[in-house]
């Protein structure tokens, strides 16, 4: 563990808290649904394949990577938010919206980053 790679994942977890913050503040809810919590865990995933992919298998910056991955997009998704929400969904008795919280969130995340990793791996890209 190295002063820089520290700065990588302080500065990268900077950025992506602020941006969790504005989508928050943009989005919000969808009447009782936590829409911005959805959006920021299946985009994050999605960028996080795309990035795997590269960081994998054409580039290996490892503070670009530490920036990126385990700084910006470690901030930006947020797995205690998702727990949080899904547990007043379910306290409050919306147990259709706790049911598609979770399975949009699990699922959702896990086919974005899929897709995203697939994306780069079939274009081929050399970085």
């Amino acid at each position: 563990m190295s002063l820089t790679a520290i700065l990588a994942v302080g500065s990268g977890g900077f950025v992506g808290a602020v941006l969790r913050y504005v989508i928050n503040n943009l989005v919000g809810k969808f009447g009782n649904f936590p829409l911005s919590t959805l959006i920021v865990n299946i985009s994050g995933s999605f960028i996080m394949g795309i990035l795997t992919a590269i960081f994998l298998h054409f580039s290996s910056n490892e503070q670009i990577k530490l920036f990126l991955t385990t700084g910006l997009l470690g901030a930006l998704t947020t797995y205690s938010t998702f727990a949080i929400e899904s547990f007043v969904l379910f306290e409050d008795k919306y147990f259709f919206l706790f049911v598609f919280n979770l399975f949009l969130n699990l699922f959702g995340s896990i086919i974005a980053a899929g897709i995203g990793y697939k994306i780069v791996m079939g274009l081929g890209f050399r970085i």
